[in-house]
């Protein structure tokens, strides 16, 4: 039987703005926006995964809070889902990534966000416009 592996992606939201990190690889998605994030170590909460991530991606300190939208099945028998994350210490610097943005409720749906991602718009918006 095998583990379900969890990767997360955490929804940075700032006075009505979502946090956005653009891809550098794999070459395929370079280029295109995602929400920051990656895999759940062995051991490792998801809630601590998004502080560990984060601290290594965007160099900043967050509080991850509930889940938001559907699960997103993705290869290998991995699961990505999104949790919401409030910023407490640090500016966001794009460490891992090309850059970073800060977008709103009606800038999202245009954003060429990465396929994976765009199931949590709705969701995401819904977030944003309170």
């Amino acid at each position: 039987m095998s583990v379900e592996r969890e990767v997360v992606a955490a929804a940075v939201i700032r006075d009505g703005r979502l946090l956005l990190a653009q891809r550098t690889r794999p070459p395929e998605l370079a280029g295109l926006w995602e929400l920051p994030g990656g895999k759940v170590e062995q051991g490792e909460s998801p809630a601590d995964a998004v502080r560990r991530e984060l601290r290594e991606e965007l160099g900043v300190e967050v509080a991850p809070g509930e889940r938001i939208g559907a699960d997103v099945p993705l290869r290998d028998g991995l699961v990505l889902r999104a949790y919401r994350a409030e910023l407490i210490d640090g500016v966001p610097r794009p460490l891992d990534h090309a850059a970073l943005r800060w977008v709103d409720a009606d800038e999202l749906p245009s954003i060429a966000l990465v396929g994976n991602d765009r199931g949590w718009v709705p969701d995401l918006v819904a977030l944003l416009v309170g």
